[in-house]
């Protein structure tokens, strides 16, 4: 187990162990580690947004937007609604919002070590 603080920072509290020994989380993390897909997913986390919407949003081709969504969607983390041929994507937790919110101020927070660090690739 690992430690961590609560949400006001004081009292430590234990994480639950990965039961893939890591494998799990780092399979969740490489789902949001991609530049389009975090913006995906961040796009529909305050509602409902068609297929179409998606593609405007992300700039890239239909093809490749469904892709990235057929993704998010494998691992749970939006889910999809058709009506008729139309595609509706939503988070499926409202805690992905809050995990999204939290790593953004760490990252504003770490913004110069992490664009400095050369051990993790650029964005594809």
């Amino acid at each position: 187990m690992t430690a961590a603080l609560d949400p006001e920072g004081t009292v430590p509290r234990r994480l639950l162990p990965d039961p893939l020994g890591g494998a799990l989380m780092a399979k969740f993390f490489r789902a949001l580690g991609d530049p389009t897909r975090l913006g995906l997913v961040a796009f529909c986390a305050t509602q409902e947004r068609s297929g179409t919407d998606c593609v405007t949003r992300a700039g890239l081709s239909q093809g490749r937007v469904s892709a990235h969504l057929g993704c998010l969607v494998s691992c749970g983390l939006l889910t999809l609604r058709r009506q008729g041929r139309f595609a509706y994507y939503r988070v499926t937790d409202p805690r992905v919002l809050e995990l999204l919110q939290l790593s953004q101020e760490v990252a504003v927070d770490h913004a110069t070590a992490i664009a400095a660090c050369t051990r993790v690739g650029p964005a594809r």
